[in-house]
């Protein structure tokens, strides 16, 4: 199921998800939503082939992680210092250090698909979400929501492990559109940022859909006794 034909899409002002340069992405993340960015690595050219600016030559994300150690002192909500920083790299990655504005669940595509609609069902105000070329989906939430996940997801008598749900909190970071991973494609908003997704969820309020999204998937033992 691809994930265009089961989300709707909304008012397409941050950013389009086609053609727009990396830059212009960074800017608009920085001014409209208030999002601390920061450029990450980037693709380039050696001998007729891309490889990642990091020069492993077998990167697990080429073009989109992190290029320095200290990405997390260099992340900026300054729009003026996010033009800086691509200056030097045009075509460099725009990375978002969850925890601070947001945070976010990853989950694999097919379970947020499901949850998704599940979500909907039931009138569940959602934040932005993407979809990675690793058939993955991210829903952003509330800061600080990465730290509840677990506790949520064993009220609803789910062993946590059990769950293909990554909570990104504090010093880890997503990748944003239209950040390209190697020659896997580009990340895209399945839902894009728009006024009347600025207020996020709380981690909370999504747990039990993609919860049950991702356990349906599970062994019957995998539920906590």
């Amino acid at each position: 199921m691809n994930v265009e034909e089961t989300i709707g899409v909304g008012t397409p002002r941050i950013p389009q998800q086609r053609g727009e340069r990396v830059l212009d992405a960074a800017v608009r993340y920085a001014e409209e939503r208030h999002w601390h960015v920061f450029a990450g690595t980037w693709l380039e050219a050696v001998d007729g082939r891309e490889r990642c600016s990091c020069g492993e030559p077998d990167c697990p994300a080429p073009g989109a992680h992190p290029a320095r150690p200290d990405w997390a002192e260099q992340a900026t909500g300054s729009a003026a210092g996010a033009r800086r920083m691509w200056a030097k790299h045009p075509t460099a990655s725009v990375l978002l250090p969850t925890g601070r504005t947001f945070d976010a669940l990853d989950v694999s595509e097919s379970a947020g698909c499901l949850a998704l609609a599940r979500m909907e069902r039931m009138g569940i105000e959602l934040g932005p979400i993407t979809s990675t070329p690793f058939r993955r989906m991210l829903f952003f939430v509330l800061p600080g929501g990465a730290l509840k996940v677990a506790d949520a997801a064993r009220k609803l008598g789910w062993r946590p492990s059990s769950l293909d749900l990554v909570a990104r909190g504090e010093g880890d970071y997503v990748v944003a559109p239209p950040s390209r991973v190697g020659n896997r494609g580009a990340v895209q908003w399945a839902r894009q940022p728009t006024a009347a997704n600025r207020w996020l969820p709380d981690a909370e309020e999504l747990v039990s859909a993609l919860a049950y999204a991702c356990g349906g998937r599970q062994p019957a033992d995998a539920r906590a006794r």
